[in-house]
């Protein structure tokens, strides 16, 4: 259904059935296709998208009048707009799908039990993803690609800000489909912007196998908190860079100056910097100088300001919230089971650093801080699919079952036990 058909949906919850219906009927099909196949399918999808940028420009062009009218702020239009090089990185992403290992069917621990069987485990799709995310149309082009190598059926629901760009590149995603032979219901980007349809999406028990949100904080607490599927998500990303005593100082303005500053407004971004008060004297006015030049604002405690004057008083509020710019909040502890508890009551369990020289207290960091990605001697700004090797990653998970930390091919598959045998019987 197209976009200029979305007033002809009367009954939003008819509509999300039948797309749902469609789409369990195409999980089967997806999940017994060859590897050969799912590539072709993501090849012809990126030269649709290459072929048909100038009419993905012109639905985004709809999109940014209708942007502007409203209201949107500059930052939000940055994220909707469809640039040529954004437009020729979505095609890229489809190829680099295209070129890593397919996940499905992979045959793992296989060994012989007593009993003359053997005993293995075998990674399978999913079945049929829901994936509700905001503002940027290049997700939609990112999450059915990731979801078709993976073998699974997608229905995805994007902002009411972005529907004819993520209309057009369903079109080039249907074309790609059809072209390689596999069903164009693999992927159905719903075509309504009604809010209703998100909540039938997420009452559709056994018709969606899981639900990923992927926007504002707001967004994913009403899915979290209304989903009667499984949830893939993350809130938000309250980052850690902790200094310790004995940590190198050259390495350690290294890191926390990249953490917070290679880029502001993602979830892997420092947003508290903890700092050792034995080496509090040596590394914070080297960093406060360099923030300063970077323009960051400083938020401190009363021992921080020792040495940053210039600092704005911390306030309790600051080291819990997540501020996606270029403001960051400094704390001076004791030690490394002060940054350990700091670490617990604030944080986010999304990416924290340990930068230090000591490998027991390396071990101990990485051993008690219970988020998903842990680091040692590194920025937090590594914590993505791409930088792990996993290739394109459909989001990063805090939750602690099925999937955790950046979350890629293999996060989009399940694991089933298999039994291999001649004739055994058990006796």
């Amino acid at each position: 259904m197209h976009a200029q058909q979305e007033s002809t949906v009367a009954d939003v919850t008819a509509y999300m059935a039948g797309v749902g219906a469609h789409a369990r009927i195409s999980a089967r099909e997806m999940a017994r296709a060859e590897t050969a196949g799912k590539d072709r399918a993501l090849q012809a999808i990126a030269e649709a998208i290459e072929s048909g940028a100038a009419a993905l420009a012109a639905a985004n062009a709809r999109d940014l009048d209708a942007g502007r009218a409203r209201g949107l702020d500059v930052a939000l239009l940055d994220r909707l707009e469809l640039t040529p090089a954004r437009i020729a990185a979505m095609a890229e992403g489809l190829r680099q799908i295209a070129a890593l290992p397919d996940p499905v069917g992979a045959v793992s621990d296989l060994c012989y039990r007593p009993s003359g069987i053997r005993v293995g485990r075998m990674r399978v799709p999913l079945g049929v993803i829901g994936i509700i995310y905001e503002s940027r149309p290049n997700v939609t082009a990112d999450a059915a690609g990731l979801c078709l190598k993976s073998g699974n059926a997608a229905i995805l629901r994007g902002g009411s800000e972005s529907l004819h760009s993520n209309q057009a590149i369903a079109g080039c995603i249907r074309e790609g489909l059809h072209r390689a032979g596999l069903p164009e219901d693999a992927v159905q980007v719903v075509a309504t912007t009604d809010r209703a349809a998100v909540g039938a999406m997420l009452a559709m028990e056994g018709v969606i196998d899981v639900i990923i949100p992927r926007g504002g904080k707001g967004l994913i607490e009403r899915v979290s908190r209304e989903s009667r599927i499984p949830v893939i998500k993350h809130l938000h990303g309250v980052c850690h860079v902790y200094i310790d005593e004995r940590a190198d100082p050259d390495k350690a303005v290294a890191v926390a100056y990249n953490a917070k500053t290679q880029r502001y407004g993602t979830c892997n971004t420092m947003e508290t910097l903890l700092v050792a008060e034995a080496v509090a004297p040596r590394v914070l006015p080297v960093l406060g100088g360099k923030y300063r030049a970077a323009g960051v604002e400083l938020r401190g405690c009363e021992r921080t300001r020792e040495w940053l004057p210039d600092a704005v008083p911390a306030t309790e509020q600051d080291w819990e919230t997540e501020y996606l710019a270029p403001i960051l909040s400094v704390r001076v502890v004791a030690d490394l089971d002060a940054a350990i508890d700091h670490i617990e009551r604030y944080g986010s369990h999304h990416t924290d650093a340990i930068v230090t020289e000591d490998y027991t207290r390396a071990m101990r960091f990485l051993r008690e801080v219970d988020s998903s990605s842990v680091m040692v001697n590194a920025s937090t700004r590594f914590a993505d699919g791409f930088e792990y090797g996993l290739g394109a990653e459909i989001g990063i998970s805090t939750d602690k079952l099925h999937a955790r930390g950046p979350v890629g091919l293999e996060g989009l598959t399940t694991l089933k036990y298999v039994v291999l045998g001649d004739g055994h019987v058990r006796t």
